[in-house]
């Protein structure tokens, strides 16, 4: 039942942004054809290519379907989370070209809105931590492993890096790298 409700979805809506985010995410940027998405996504052992494939189509039938085809959405966003790990909520918009190094224990927050060409690693946590939220990440940033970004009112600019294991809560301006200074104590245990 829930293919009827994708299927109706998809020959329905405006698929502009959903179309953009598969032709470079699934085809490489070949010429996207439904087949072409359909023998990528059938022939892929690509877990992140799997996951984007899903949760893009899930994303948009969440924030643009009819109440019977967000439903069908909000079932398929637990199966995504217990397959993969990863928790992206509905809502979040996040620019084409997302690439899940590790795509493992990622989580972001459904009020974020995020740039083109996001390399993300494993265990990132993109939140909040109070109500409102209106966290912006800009085009081309790079976030290393076990990094937090949490916050109200953030923006990240455009090609930043953030390495890993950092912890970020304020602005970071274009073109910058950070990280958090982390300091090893050694204990002789004699």
């Amino acid at each position: 039942m829930k293919y009827i409700h994708i299927i109706r979805f998809l020959l329905t809506h405006d698929l502009t942004h959903l179309k953009e985010c598969w032709f470079v995410e699934l085809t490489s940027g070949k010429k996207i054809t439904i087949y072409r998405v359909l023998k990528s996504y059938l022939k892929t052992r690509s877990l992140q290519k799997i996951y984007l494939f899903w949760w893009r189509l899930a994303n948009e039938m969440y924030l643009y379907g009819s109440s019977k085809q967000k439903d069908v959405a909000k079932k398929i966003q637990p199966q995504l989370i217990s397959k993969f790990g990863i928790d992206i909520m509905f809502g979040a918009k996040i620019g084409k070209n997302v690439s899940l190094v590790h795509p493992f224990a990622i989580a972001i927050n459904k009020n974020v809105t995020i740039g083109e060409n996001l390399t993300i690693h494993q265990n990132v946590t993109i939140g909040q931590s109070h109500s409102p939220m209106g966290l912006i990440i800009g085009d081309n940033v790079m976030i290393g492993a076990n990094s937090v970004i949490l916050g109200g009112e953030i923006k990240i600019g455009n090609n930043v890096k953030i390495g890993a294991m950092s912890f970020v809560n304020k602005d970071i301006p274009d073109n910058c790298t950070v990280y958090t200074q982390k300091a090893n104590t050694i204990i002789r245990n004699d």
